[in-house]
């Protein structure tokens, strides 16, 4: 089964002439094939480069208009897979658009810090950027029906939304994948980097945030357990969330005194691979962490439905000091709306203090019975 992207129509309407279109991503998420079809489909003529290829280095290292003219002939149309493998590939691309009228690029890269620090500058005001997840329930829900979703929900709890996963029989597969990605790509990943050498503190750190998904994290305490520095720790949680494994969300608060805003909760951007992380595959009823799951689950896929439907707003957590707590809070034009996530009993209100605080605030507890509202 292959199924569509919702990038698939977006990446045609943002593609612009004298343009840089960043197409954004963890490693085996699909760029490559989103751009493969993308190229497939299109009735112009494609020049289609690989970044991890020397010969793409070769043909973009005379970094000269005439050059690329010459490579490019009568194509208006470049595409750039793995595009921050190649040196100095901002200024290069800048060169291309400034200079050859009409020309069109689109390229893929799988690590944010590598993107940004390559095009970023250079790019200014010439580039826009989006962003690709593992499969979102907004693009299965085109192949499914509701008893199937519903079904199916366990296992993407458990598997995460990896494409692969999809063209996997058996449970064992699919936890053999999800290993390969942990540590053939994303660990590589990671290690690559200057001055990253410490391939076991790097996985006891990705192994401590997989077994504190939603919790709120101390830098030192992290730091004292690892026998690292707190600014190591904070280094290494960034670099994370550069090549898509993990992210931030803050605490809210309108300053009121006992609201909790200095401590940051992490998640992952996929179920699977923090599964993998701790290789824990075990079915929900063998297992304590299934409110965690669900949290994470329905934290990530709020997030991939509202940046697919390109509706922005700011997302935090809200707890106190007496320790009430709401998981997710969403900002926009001045209007809160609270959720809180159940996997088991319900809770029918807003914590008391925060109905205080914020009596406008729309609150909502997403459950089984509702989450697909939620989400699609």
């Amino acid at each position: 089964m292959q199924i569509k992207r919702i990038l698939d129509d977006t990446l045609r309407k943002a593609l612009k002439p004298n343009k840089v279109l960043v197409l954004l991503g963890p490693r085996r998420v699909g760029k490559t094939e989103l751009l493969k079809k993308f190229a497939s489909e299109t009735n112009e003529q494609v020049l289609f480069l690989n970044g991890d290829d020397i010969q793409t280095h070769n043909f973009l290292e005379q970094r000269s208009s005439e050059n690329y003219k010459r490579l490019l002939g009568d194509i208006r149309f470049l595409i750039i897979d793995e595009a921050q493998e190649i040196e100095d590939i901002g200024r290069k691309l800048k060169l291309m658009v400034d200079t050859i009228d009409g020309l069109k690029v689109l390229i893929s890269g799988s690590s944010a810090f590598e993107i940004n620090n390559q095009v970023g500058e250079p790019l200014v005001g010439r580039m826009t950027v989006l962003k690709l997840y593992p499969l979102a329930q907004l693009e299965f829900q085109q192949y499914e029906n509701l008893i199937e979703t519903r079904g199916r929900l366990e296992d993407r709890l458990i598997y995460g939304g990896y494409p692969e996963l999809i063209h996997l029989g058996s449970n064992q597969e699919k936890e053999k994948y999800l290993k390969e990605i942990v540590y053939a790509y994303l660990l590589k990943d990671i290690l690559a980097f200057e001055g990253i050498k410490k391939r076991d503190k790097i996985l006891a750190l990705l192994q401590i945030m997989a077994y504190r998904i939603g919790n709120e994290i101390s830098l030192e305490g992290i730091g004292n357990e690892l026998q690292i520095s707190k600014n190591t720790v904070e280094k290494y949680l960034d670099l994370f969330s550069k090549v898509f494994i993990i992210y931030p969300v803050s605490g809210f608060s309108r300053n009121a005194d006992n609201e909790i805003t200095k401590k940051k909760k992490w998640y992952f951007q996929d179920n699977g691979i923090r599964n993998a992380l701790i290789n824990h595959f075990n079915p929900l009823n063998m297992r304590e962490d299934a409110g965690k799951l669900w949290e994470n689950y329905l934290n990530i896929e709020r997030i991939k439905k509202l940046d697919y439907q390109d509706y922005y707003v700011s997302d935090y957590f809200w707890r106190t000091t007496t320790r009430q707590e709401i998981d997710r809070i969403e900002e926009r034009n001045a209007k809160i709306e609270a959720y809180e996530y159940k996997w088991g009993n319900k809770v029918l209100k807003a914590p008391s203090q925060f109905a205080k605080n914020y009596p406008d605030a729309k609150f909502t507890v997403i459950s089984q019975d509702n989450y697909l509202d939620y989400i699609l």
